[in-house]
């Protein structure tokens, strides 16, 4: 089987980030990090975040769902059933207040529709959210840097590694596209009709993590699932080839994925799942060992290519 993957041709065109960058992504920061101090010195107020804790009862029985300790809510903000949040206004920390309401008559749940029911509560602490100026308090508070110039290095370092690592991937699937390219094979219609049926299970999976089915998306996007399963027929035909061109290149070159590197990327794997290793084992079974292998070689094999390659590195704009 005759293909290239010694001695690529490519540009790697590198980007160097920006002051201009630099400054949008610590403002994005910024805003999503509100600074919250504690209030002590008088009762609450509209916008003011309570935390509290509450009972629900209707007609003398408490109702489930009513409950919660150490809830969080914005005075102010409607997220509770009207005239819960104006009746916890000029309360302090402490204090024990019980709220009257009437549920609306079109409310989620039948059995409490247009009933009366009184929330016993109790409030812990009040807070109150400000914007941060991007200053040594903003650094030290949420930088945990000692200055904000400190701070404002560290994150330009941050966003160039970022970028470097963007860049360096993708001349790698360029580089490795290029092989396939190259190779002499056809996938079979069976090889593409798996390939599909394994990307339309991941989307499914995706679709999920959003609280989606495959049905409502379809709806939203105006198309069907064999419509979409068509529409990328091409993606699947070209990750068949690169797949291909993968497991040949590791034939040709006698690679392997030692237990060292397939307990590494495991390893990776939790960590970027926020998980342990231990919490790991129950998901590693036959398709997962497989997969796991597949990427190894697959990172191997992207970069030998990469190492052999001849590439000309440029500034981009």
């Amino acid at each position: 089987m005759s293909f290239t993957y010694r001695g690529l041709k490519a540009t790697l065109e590198r980007h160097i980030v920006t002051d201009e960058e630099i400054d949008r992504q610590l403002e994005k920061v910024r805003l999503q990090n509100p600074r919250i101090a504690h209030v002590d010195n008088r009762p609450t107020e509209n916008g003011d975040e309570v935390v509290l804790d509450y009972a629900g009862y209707c007609d003398g029985v408490q109702f489930a769902g009513g409950t919660a300790q150490n809830q969080t809510l914005v005075l102010g903000s409607g997220m509770f059933i009207p005239g819960f949040e104006e009746q916890l206004l000029d309360k302090v920390p402490g204090e024990e207040v019980i709220v009257k309401v009437t549920f609306p008559t079109q409310y989620h749940a039948p059995e409490l529709a247009g009933k009366e029911a009184e929330f016993h509560c109790k409030i812990h602490e009040i807070r109150v959210k400000t914007q941060y100026e991007l200053d040594d308090v903003f650094a030290k508070e949420v930088g945990r840097c000692e200055t904000f110039e400190q701070m404002r290095t560290l994150f330009g370092k941050t966003l160039q590694d970022y970028t470097d690592e963007r860049g360096e991937l993708e001349l790698r699937e360029r580089l490795l596209r290029q092989a396939a390219d190259s190779l002499e094979f056809k996938p079979s219609e069976m090889q593409i009709e798996n390939e599909l049926t394994e990307q339309m299970n991941m989307m499914k999976a995706q679709l999920a993590q959003q609280g989606l089915s495959m049905e409502m998306y379809c709806q939203f996007m105006n198309t069907t699932e064999e419509q979409l399963r068509e529409d990328n027929r091409s993606t699947a035909e070209v990750a068949v080839r690169i797949q291909a061109t993968i497991e040949q290149i590791a034939y040709t070159e006698n690679m392997e994925a030692t237990e060292e590197e397939i307990t590494e990327m495991i390893a990776a794997i939790a960590r970027q799942n926020n998980m342990t290793m231990e919490q790991m084992q129950p998901h590693i079974d036959g398709e997962f060992s497989v997969a796991v292998v597949r990427s190894v070689l697959t990172n191997k094999v992207m970069k030998l290519i990469r190492d052999t390659a001849e590439i000309e590195e440029v500034i981009g704009k």
